[in-house]
């Protein structure tokens, strides 16, 4: 074993402040953030988004901010180690190694996602005429999504090249340490995502009216589709979901991320204001700049089509924003500085994934930076690997976020409220974010942190899985128009078509009508069954969606299974670890003497 080195900090405030806010700022701002308002009410969706913030947010940020600090001037870097600081129990650092296994597994599809910003910002460059014709067709051949496997073989997308050359950088970062690796890169690569920003902004805002023939489809349309008011939504409790889901991804919350970071502070650092700074500045690109680029500049050039492609993070990007880059002036230019400002966005988050590991590697073992680094290396290679060989479709990696990126971190982040309001408690926690601050943060909270914030989060616990683990079909609407039905197959008649596309819900051109078992009818498309069946109801027919639940997916797709099982794997690897390394802590009496 090593012996015990000199330990990590930041080298300035600002510069800690970047890469926490590096850390949150990533593909979710850009992409996740306009589809998910413009589905869930446009403008009415900012209210639960913000009342979101302000309850759940920015006090878990404080939160942890206090608790990474707190065990960090105690000689403790790693959740495991800081869990059990705050609380002297055997099952702290096992709680605590739910922030190694959230980040790590992460890590291992976002590098993926990571590597495709960087592949079409290099197709841009190049003028790859492809991407232009194409879009879906392009995003399809180049992540995988037709065959398991088939991105290995020759001329099937970008191969595995790009995905290399974005790992190196990452371990290359993380290799120099927290001053010299992530805030050196976060100190130039935030303001320059920052400029490319800008730049790609004032180019969407200064569009006008692209096709005269189109008059409705300007730059006040777009910005009106994306954020005029749905009142409607607000009683939707699927709305409240989707805010407060999306502050989860948004600020990093649950990730065992941002208490690693605070633990390499000092004192004399200003927890109140660096942690509501890096919530600020975070916002700022995702409300001023993800809210006014992707969805309006979509909504310019595809009108209400756009709509289809809110519902998914990669269809917008990969998808959507292709189309309105081939026919934006200069759009080759605009569309490689946009790919390339993603590319800068996910790979600060991205080093910010890999460091609970290195540190808990490091902490637990006594391991140097060359060896944490090394194994570190080799267990996400094998699971950005898995993810990148089951691509068809891209369910492996929907449902790696799924079980880690929206189940764990909800569980994660009950944990650490319960730990800061109940085991460090809300006095000793007011005192420690108040030491060398320079503003004051209101009493109320600490209550909050204790009462509040604990219940919404079993309130968003128990509506996550009430809505995303069964599965069930829902009314979407009324079919005003009666059209007989003589045929066992037929086309949808013009007017279902036309009803359709007047609740956004656009059919294909080519489907058709089929007898359903059990009564009614259920919609076509070259062979393969749509979500849309249609029923008798009370005064017509109604037309409902089949919405798949996580439970018929996982039992039904074999893929699906063997990514919960993996990632069940990874999770029991690491918790040994952790088990190994509080043997090791006990025999050194490591936390003998500590004030608890």
């Amino acid at each position: 074993m090593a012996e015990p080195k000199t330990r990590e900090h930041w080298g300035t405030r600002i510069g800690v402040i970047l890469a926490v806010a590096g850390s949150a700022v990533g593909l979710g701002n850009f992409l996740r953030f306009p589809g998910t308002a413009a589905q869930n009410g446009g403008g009415a969706f900012m209210l639960p988004y913000f009342i979101s913030l302000l309850v759940l947010g920015i006090p878990m940020c404080w939160a942890e901010w206090t608790m990474g600090r707190y065990a960090g001037a105690r000689g403790c870097n790693s959740a495991p180690a800081i869990f059990t600081v705050i609380w002297r129990h055997p099952l702290a650092k096992y709680a605590g190694g739910l922030a190694l296994v959230i980040p790590l597994v992460i890590y291992m599809y976002y590098v993926l996602i990571e590597s495709w910003c960087l592949g079409y910002a290099f197709t841009y460059l190049i003028g790859d005429a492809r991407l232009a014709e194409d879009p879906s067709g392009f995003f399809s051949r180049f992540v995988g999504m037709e065959q398991n496997g088939l991105i290995y073989e020759e001329d099937s997308g970008h191969g595995t090249w790009i995905l290399l050359i974005v790992f190196v950088i990452n371990f290359a970062l993380i290799y120099r340490g927290v001053s010299k690796g992530i805030e050196s890169f976060c100190k130039v690569a935030m303001p320059l995502m920052l400029t490319l920003g800008v730049i790609v902004l004032v180019r969407v805002l200064t569009l006008g009216t692209p096709d005269p023939a189109k008059p409705d489809q300007n730059v006040l349309g777009g910005l009106g589709f994306m954020w005029n008011p749905k009142p409607a939504a607000l009683l939707n409790p699927a709305t409240w979901l989707a805010a407060s889901g999306q502050i989860f991804f948004s600020l990093s919350v649950g990730y065992g991320i941002i208490i690693n970071y605070a633990s390499y502070l000092t004192k004399k650092d200003d927890l109140a204001l660096s942690g509501l700074t890096s919530c600020s500045m975070n916002e700022f690109f995702e409300v001023c700049m993800g809210g006014l680029i992707t969805v309006p500049a979509a909504f310019l050039f595809l009108g209400v089509a756009a709509t289809e492609f809110t519902g998914s993070s990669f269809a917008l990007g990969f998808r959507a924003l292709p189309n309105v880059f081939a026919r934006m002036p200069a759009g080759q230019a605009i569309g490689a500085l946009w790919f390339f400002m993603l590319f800068l966005a996910a790979i600060t988050s991205s080093i910010s994934m890999l460091q609970p590991v290195i540190a808990f590697l490091e902490e637990g073992f006594g391991l140097k930076r060359h060896a944490s680094v090394s194994i570190l290396g080799v267990l996400s290679a094998l699971g950005a690997g898995f993810v990148l060989y089951f691509s068809k479709d891209l369910v492996a990696l929907d449902t790696f976020d799924f079980l880690v990126g929206s189940v764990l971190i909800l569980v994660l982040a009950l944990v650490q409220a319960i730990l800061y309001g109940w085991a460090l408690g809300t006095e000793r926690g007011h005192r420690e974010l108040h030491e060398g601050a320079h503003i004051r943060v209101p009493r109320l909270v600490q209550f909050m942190l204790k009462w509040v914030v604990p219940v919404y989060l079993l309130a968003i616990f128990g509506g996550f899985f009430f809505v995303n683990m069964p599965s069930r079909d829902v009314l979407k609407f009324q079919l005003s128009s009666a059209v007989g039905m003589s045929q066992p197959e037929s086309a949808v008649p013009e007017a279902w078509q036309n009803e359709f596309a007047s609740h956004e819900l656009p059919l294909p051109a080519t489907a058709t009508v089929r007898p359903a078992e059990g009564g009614g009818w259920r919609v076509f498309d070259a062979d393969q069954a749509l979500p849309y069946t249609i029923r008798e109801a009370p005064g017509g027919l109604a037309v409902y969606v089949h919405e798949v639940g996580y439970v018929e997916k996982i039992g039904s797709d074999q893929v699906a299974f063997v990514s919960l099982l993996f990632v069940i794997s990874i999770l029991a690897f690491l918790l040994l670890m952790v088990h190994i390394a509080g043997r090791r802590w006990e025999a050194e009496g490591r936390f003998k003497g500590l004030e608890a």
